[in-house]
Order: C-alpha cells, then sequence, then structure tokens
C-alpha cells in the first residue's frame, strides 16, 4: 500500500493566497520527511478552493526541493492547455527528477476557465479524448503528428523524450481523473490508471475499478495490466487521540473553506450549478475517510484497499486550516498509521 498526500492550496477565511501556498509547499516538505509515498497536486484557476493554478508548476519546485518522495499532478486541467505543452513539460520533469513525476489529467469543469484561456466550451465537452490521446502520443513516440479536429499539425519529433531518462521508467505515469462511466472507459481503453475523488466512497469506487477492468479486458489489456493497475483513491486524513477530536478540527474549518471557495466557481455559460452543503459534505467526508485515531485510520484505509482493490492513496491533510496543525496531522500519519499497514 502506497500512502500519499493531497494538497490543494487551500486558502481558508481569513487567510492570505501566499499564507496557503507556503502551506502547501510545507507540507509536501514534511511529507517526505515523513516516510509518505507521493505528494499529489490539485489545479485550480480564479478561485480561493485552491490556490496553485499549475499543478506543474508547483510539481517543478517540490521535485527540485525533494529527493525520494514521488509529485504527481491530480490534475493537469486538459481542456484548458495544449496536450503538446502538457506532454513536453511531462517529459522534462520525468528525465529531470529521475523518474519521479506522475502525471494526472482531468476535464474539469464548465468554468470560466474555458472562456479565458481560450479553449471554448467544446473542449470540455467534447474535446478531452483527442487531447489525451495526443498527449500519450507524445510521451510514448519519437516523432508526433497530428490531423484530429482540435489540432493538426506536420509531424515533429519530441524533445525531450521521455524514454532517454537515465532509469528504468520509459515515461512518467499517465493517470485519469474518473468521475463518470464514460470516463472509466476511455481511461481502461488505453490502460491508464484512474484517479477517484474523494466525493465518493468504497462501493462506489468498487464499481468504478470492476467497471474498469471489464473495459480494459474488452481493449484486450492483458491479464497483468489489468491486476497490476495503479489507480489512486483521493481521500481526506484527519489524525487526534480521539475520533471526535479530528472530526471537530475538520468541522471548525472545512466548511467555511469550501462555502467560499466553491461559490466562487463560475460557469463559462451562466448554466445552474449545484454545490454541496459545505457542512453536510464536510461531514460526509468525516464519515468515508481516514479521520480519528491512528488505529481507525489505518483499518478505514486497510478496509477500502480491500474493498476496492485500490492501494494508493492521495489524503488531503491540510483540512484543518492551520500550518502547523497540517505538519503534526502528516508527520502522525507517517509515524503511527503507515508502520500499522506496512
Amino acid at each position: 500500500m502506497r500512502v500519499g498526500s493531497f494538497v490543494l492550496a487551500a486558502q481558508f477565511p481569513g487567510q492570505g493566497q501566499g499564507e496557503a501556498l507556503h502551506r502547501a509547499v510545507r507540507s509536501a516538505e514534511v511529507a517526505e520527511e515523513a516516510g509518505l509515498d507521493a505528494v499529489w497536486l490539485a489545479e485550480h484557476h480564479f478561485v480561493p478552493y485552491g490556490t496553485c493554478p499549475s499543478a506543474v508548476t508547483l510539481a517543478a519546485l517540490l521535485l527540485g526541493r525533494t529527493r525520494r518522495i514521488r509529485v504527481g499532478t491530480a490534475v493537469s486541467v486538459l481542456p484548458t492547455t495544449h496536450p503538446v505543452t502538457l506532454g513536453e513539460q511531462a517529459a522534462l520533469l520525468h528525465l529531470t527528477s529521475g523518474g519521479r513525476f506522475s502525471l494526472g489529467v482531468g476535464r474539469g469543469g464548465p468554468w470560466v476557465d474555458l472562456e479565458v484561456f481560450g479553449a471554448g466550451l467544446d473542449a470540455y465537452e467534447n474535446g478531452f479524448q483527442e487531447s489525451l490521446d495526443l498527449l500519450v502520443r507524445w510521451l510514448r513516440e519519437p516523432s508526433v503528428a497530428a490531423s484530429g479536429e482540435r489540432f493538426a499539425f506536420r509531424e515533429v519529433p519530441v524533445v525531450p523524450r521521455p524514454s532517454e531518462s537515465l532509469t528504468d521508467t520509459a515515461g512518467p505515469e499517465v493517470l485519469v481523473a474518473c468521475t463518470s462511466p464514460a470516463s472509466v472507459r476511455l481511461a481502461a481503453e488505453r490502460g491508464l490508471p484512474m484517479l477517484l475523488g474523494m466525493h465518493v466512497g468504497d462501493e462506489e469506487k468498487a464499481e468504478m475499478v470492476s467497471l474498469w477492468r471489464q473495459c480494459a479486458r474488452a481493449a484486450g489489456r492483458t491479464p497483468e495490466e489489468i491486476r497490476e493497475a495503479p489507480h489512486v483513491s483521493a481521500g481526506v486524513c484527519q489524525i487526534a487521540d480521539r475520533r471526535t477530536d479530528a472530526a471537530e478540527t475538520l468541522l471548525k474549518a472545512m466548511p467555511g473553506w469550501l462555502k467560499q471557495g466553491l461559490d466562487a466557481h463560475m460557469t463559462v455559460d451562466g448554466r445552474e450549478r449545484r454545490m454541496r452543503d459545505p457542512l453536510a459534505y464536510t461531514e460526509l467526508l468525516c464519515g468515508l475517510h481516514p479521520v480519528g485515531t491512528p488505529r481507525l485510520c489505518a483499518d478505514r484505509l486497510a478496509a477500502t484497499a480491500e474493498r476496492t482493490g485500490v492501494s494508493r492513496f492521495a489524503l488531503l491533510v491540510e483540512g484543518s486550516g492551520d500550518l502547523t496543525a497540517t505538519e503534526e496531522n502528516v508527520r502522525r500519519l507517517g509515524a503511527e498509521v503507515l508502520p500499522q499497514l506496512r
């Protein structure tokens, strides 16, 4: 089992953006010190829900500041960037980090980002598959040409080529954020592992893994590929000596952050939004994920792995909104939870 942190660089009420980003960077550094396996970085634009607008840029900083831990994006939003640009950045980080970079990609949402970056709503609604396929080709082939609806260009060499890495890994792993049967099928047909969100529980995640396996098998993927697919499950982790104290920490801090963060999202076309109730959502997360004593947290992670078949975790550790408390939470995860799982 491999356990990592999930970093949003969340801006809590009363905090500045610099404070949120400092906590994000520091929590990642502490994650390596505490023995965690990975740090997964979120990407958001124009909202305090997450103040990191470029997960791949922050990944570059953290790869330079660390020596052992894997750093991944969860996710880089593909419709608002050119897949070749993202592919070049991913290849660069793969080569210069000794193979410690993972590229998670997703569709994002129908947000105003699509207007600002000029991609348009069609890139979100219809263009994800074309972008994903071009990105994967860029990371696997020596030269690439495109003749699609969104991207068309003559054949050009891939520089730098991920396969030129001085490691045994041919290129950075690519994962796909999956929230629907359509996205599960898309990932499975390409043999790409899934990133599963923290808003769903074990039963739904197990169903998505089962569907992925069925679709991968139908697409001709090998039994070994299917059996060993390194899916990642996102969740929340808050550790305390009593479960009630851990839950109270999150219930005091997260609803305010969720309210101001979710309220700030603007749709590109004025469509009606359905946002979760912040308090009810926090209560849901406390019930689904490792929130409580170290023993409870270890048991919850082990149970999720057994029920879903997912053995990698990306855990939101900054739910208190406080730097000192976040550092303590990460250190306890490494010192008191991980040994029980290994």
